[in-house]
């Protein structure tokens, strides 16, 4: 049974994108020398071993090469492959951009972004892979690696906007049918994203099978529900991504913080970028009033997902419930003046004017929030209205 669970979580892995870095053949021209070890030798013996997986003696030859024809790009690329594919990855990188410097062939690039996917650095493999994307757009293995990136920084519309030309030629692909399957749950498309997850059912039960259903409850509200499917999800395959991380949510809502915080912790060790994980992980030691535990947790998640009002607000919280008053006056001002919409930012500012003893701005901030709260209350009651009585919202005027 486990290892045709594990079959099975091979082929909806994005993983097998990442099976190898891309050897890039050197240019015709490579010098030949006189002595013991031409050039040509030392490159070929340096790709066999690169090959055969002797990756330290790969890297040495590719260095003694390079230290007499430094401005071969494509070997400097085969050197960042070999030392990316140690786990060495910012060496990889420094190569890989000074391959770029040399030459801007789209499979460097393609394997410095794989170097920062494997890093965890999404954002910059993102950026990488959109520009390998622009010149190959029908590299299939460039656009799932795309999507997987989205996907993973929670941008689902980007997901969706990839897959969706492609389904009609890609809909027995297993990989392709969860990525495009678990973006169209997460926005909302449950309808659609049922279907991609029928699909996958008809290959019996799995874990990423579970953790779209999971993920679909979750959704609903049925927080209870989901808790089930996606601890079934996280003991079929311990290292899926987000699995652990939507486990945590949904033990979180069932009010279980510390089986939470344990998923959130699982999820992390296993993709430490994950922005619901970093958030929630932070959001809960703050509860518990362990402020410098949470603080590092919270600002990983800005790393992640810059300037997100959301967690500029509970970094703020924090210094203000560790009466940190300077910090929190400081981030709470910056936020309702970027953020002027954000009700429990003013609260939470009225809160430290109060505290501070600046009752004219705690008053000032006071009615911004009952303000607020009034427009709030009568669009419910404009809601509730229009579907007692069935009527929709007015049309939008033409432009």
């Amino acid at each position: 049974m486990g290892g045709r669970s594990a079959a099975r979580s091979a082929v909806f892995s994005v993983g097998w994108l990442l099976c190898a870095f891309l050897l890039v053949p050197p240019l015709a021209g490579v010098p030949a020398g006189q002595a013991s070890r031409s050039p040509q030798d030392l490159l070929k013996e340096a790709q066999s071993l690169h090959q055969a997986g002797k990756l330290d003696q790969a890297i040495e030859d590719y260095r003694l090469f390079l230290k007499d024809y430094p401005d071969v790009a494509q070997v400097r690329s085969n050197l960042g492959a070999a030392l990316a594919s140690a786990g060495r990855y910012e060496e990889a990188v420094t190569e890989y951009e000074r391959a770029l410097q040399l030459s801007s062939l789209p499979q460097i690039r393609l394997n410095l972004a794989l170097a920062y996917y494997k890093a965890n650095n999404l954002a910059l493999a993102l950026e990488h892979l959109e520009r390998v994307h622009a010149e190959k757009p029908n590299d299939f293995r460039v656009v799932m690696l795309l999507a997987d990136c989205n996907l993973r920084l929670d941008d689902n519309k980007k997901v969706i906007e990839l897959l969706d030309p492609l389904e009609p030629t890609h809909q027995d692909d297993l990989a392709f049918i969860y990525l495009l399957g678990t973006a169209l749950v997460r926005d909302g498309q449950v309808e659609r994203g049922q279907v991609m997850i029928s699909k996958i059912l008809e290959n019996g039960d799995s874990a990423e099978a579970r953790l779209l259903i999971g993920t679909t409850k979750l959704l609903a509200h049925d927080a209870p529900g989901a808790v089930e499917d996606l601890q079934k999800a996280v003991e079929l395959n311990p290292n899926l991504i987000s699995a652990h991380a939507y486990y945590g949510r949904a033990l979180r809502e069932t009010a279980n913080p510390e089986e939470a915080k344990k998923a959130f912790r699982a999820e992390l060790s296993i993709n430490p970028n994950d922005f619901y994980s970093n958030l929630h992980l932070g959001v809960i030691l703050k509860e518990e009033q362990q402020y410098q535990e949470a603080l590092p947790y919270l600002r990983h998640a800005l790393e992640v997902r810059p300037g997100d009002p959301g967690v500029l607000y509970q970094i703020a919280a924090l210094h203000l419930a560790a009466r940190n008053y300077p910090e929190a006056q400081r981030e709470l001002e910056a936020l309702v003046k970027d953020s002027p919409e954000f009700r429990e930012a003013h609260v939470a500012l009225a809160t430290l004017y109060y505290r501070l003893r600046r009752k004219e701005d705690g008053d000032r901030e006071q009615a911004i929030v009952e303000r607020m709260t009034a427009e709030q209350q009568a669009r419910d009651s404009a809601e509730q209205l229009r579907k007692k009585d069935g009527t929709q919202p007015p049309a939008k005027p033409p432009d």
